[in-house]
């Protein structure tokens, strides 16, 4: 039986939401330099869905509690996570006029901050106890 680091593990969740706030910036300040004021914002409400949604998992998962209910809040994060990347994404789209492919590049480089953090994290993870 594998037993999960669990304060190393919040840290990595703190650390994939700041490393999705950055990446949000940086695109979102990338758009505007190269589209305008429209492509900047677009990016950083695409950025900023991906880091609200992980935003919230971390929160459910890693709220107070030990090991055994992060393991329990795990896919109940993952479902409220999806569920907050749709709603925001429906009531961004109702309500602000995009520019599509700056609002979805932002979300598509702050989802791979999200993957690289955790495949990086692996080996770290892997170390824990047995």
């Amino acid at each position: 039986m594998l037993a999960i680091d669990l304060p190393r593990a919040r840290r990595l969740a703190l650390r994939v939401v700041l490393g999705q706030a950055l990446v949000s910036v940086i695109a979102a300040l990338c758009a505007l330099g190269l589209a305008g004021g429209r492509a900047g914002i677009s990016a950083l409400l695409g950025g900023g869905i991906a880091t609200v949604a992980s935003f919230a998992m971390a929160g459910l998962v890693f709220g107070a509690g030990g090991a055994a209910r992060a393991l329990a809040m795990f896919y109940i994060g993952e479902a409220v996570k999806l569920l907050i990347v749709v709603v925001l994404f429906v009531v961004v789209l109702r309500l602000v006029k995009v520019a599509p492919l700056a609002m979805f590049a932002a979300f598509a480089a702050t989802f791979l901050v999200y993957w690289i953090a955790l495949l990086s994290a692996l080996p770290a993870l892997s170390g824990a106890r047995r």
